[in-house]
């Protein structure tokens, strides 16, 4: 059993990990966290998980927090003063509490006690100081934590029933892997939007793609989705209306086989969504769609009715006729993630696409019935993610 500490919007971390490993073997246990029942989680492929651990054992709720956070205490003290009392090197420990509010003091006690133990054992350890009572990601992953035996961390994560989880780290996101991925590569375009790696990778594991499938990206810009492919051994087509961007992709991906030493197939081509023909190749080959369609004009505050009503209308249209250039090329087993524009108003409500309901019409059904917005709180234009199979087109009257 593995814990899986969520990242910034939860619902799409969740159905990443049911994506991954399987609805029934996913229980999320609160906003900040699920249990994974698998023989092995790794971090690395998953972009919606910040941190993840192998569960020790499980504290049952106490007369109080306080009382439950002493059981807990008592027992990761006696394990790990146990497990590295005959350790030979220096060791690195962190501890995490994800829960309600707790005082960072109390997190940082239990390691402060470990540590005068293993003090008397003759064993070095050094404690990172908690300035929150949870280790933020960058911390976790620069002093590598969950990486090796002697770098340790111990994450504390509490359910909605006031029991704790106890699990010990296997790593925390690379976050310094996604800046590369993204502010490193040669060929960047703030004016056309820029997918975040993260949310590329998530889209790809909730298209379901495996290793050596072939995936398309009918809206490639920079070649996002398909650098992301790449790194988990997927082929990729990418198309985009622009020259421009193909040029941008092509030079990319270019530099993703040399960073990373892939070697995928892919191909970059110009063709518009709404109107491009697939050829008899791709056709049989390609089992997974994922981009990220056209989004509109970015805005830095929220538009008049009317303006927004002008935008909605536009980005409706040509997404659904790009769906519907598609649907009769497409295997009948194709699963399709696509990122589609939803605006932000000042109170934080959300105006969605009209086609969204009107899914059957296209010819398509969603396979996740949860709504997967991906925003920071001040952005107007947020991202829904749907995923979609092909299905019978509904007869209008």
């Amino acid at each position: 059993m593995f814990i899986a500490i969520l990242g910034r919007q939860p619902e799409i971390s969740i159905a990443e990990l049911e994506a991954v490993y399987g609805a029934q073997n996913v229980q999320k246990i609160s906003n900040q966290a699920a249990t994974v029942n698998c023989d092995n989680l790794s971090i690395d492929n998953l972009g919606g998980t910040i941190k993840c651990g192998q569960v020790i054992t499980k504290i049952k709720s106490q007369k109080s927090d306080r009382n439950t956070l002493l059981q807990a205490s008592k027992i990761i003290v006696e394990k790990y003063t146990k497990k590295l009392s005959h350790s030979q090197k220096k060791i690195t420990l962190g501890i995490s509490f994800y829960g309600n509010k707790t005082d960072p003091r109390n997190v940082q006690k239990i390691g402060i006690i470990l540590k005068n133990n293993l003090k008397k054992s003759g064993v070095s350890l050094r404690l990172i100081p908690n300035k929150t009572a949870a280790l933020s990601t960058a911390t976790s992953h620069n002093n590598k934590l969950g990486r090796s035996e002697a770098k340790i961390e111990i994450i504390i994560a509490k359910n909605v029933y006031g029991d704790l989880i106890i699990a010990e780290s296997r790593g925390a996101q690379n976050i310094n892997s996604y800046t590369q991925r993204d502010r490193g590569r040669p060929k960047r375009d703030a004016f056309v939007g820029m997918l975040p790696p993260k949310l590329a990778q998530i889209m790809i594991n909730l298209s379901g793609a495996k290793p050596d499938d072939y995936l398309w990206d009918p809206f490639c810009g920079t070649g996002t989705v398909l650098q992301e492919a790449a790194l988990i051994g997927v082929n990729a087509y990418g198309s985009d209306l622009s020259d421009k961007m193909i040029s941008y992709t092509t030079e990319n991906m270019n530099w993703v086989e040399k960073t990373f030493s892939t070697n995928t197939f892919w191909q970059a081509h110009q063709a518009d969504a709404t109107s491009v023909k697939l050829t008899g190749e791709q056709k049989e080959r390609i089992s997974r769609i994922v981009c990220e369609t056209y989004l509109g004009q970015p805005f830095s505050a929220p538009p008049s009715p009317e303006k927004l009503h002008e935008v909605v209308g536009n980005c409706n249209h040509i997404i659904s006729d790009f769906l519907q250039n598609i649907r009769s090329q497409i295997r009948p087993d194709t699963t399709l993630c696509i990122a589609v524009p939803a605006w932000q108003n000042r109170e934080g409500k959300f105006t969605h696409l009209p086609l969204i309901k009107n899914l059957k019409k296209l010819g398509y059904q969603q396979i996740i019935d949860k709504n997967l917005l991906y925003y920071r709180e001040d952005q107007v234009v947020a991202r829904e993610i749907l995923v979609l199979k092909p299905a019978d087109i509904a007869k209008t009257a």
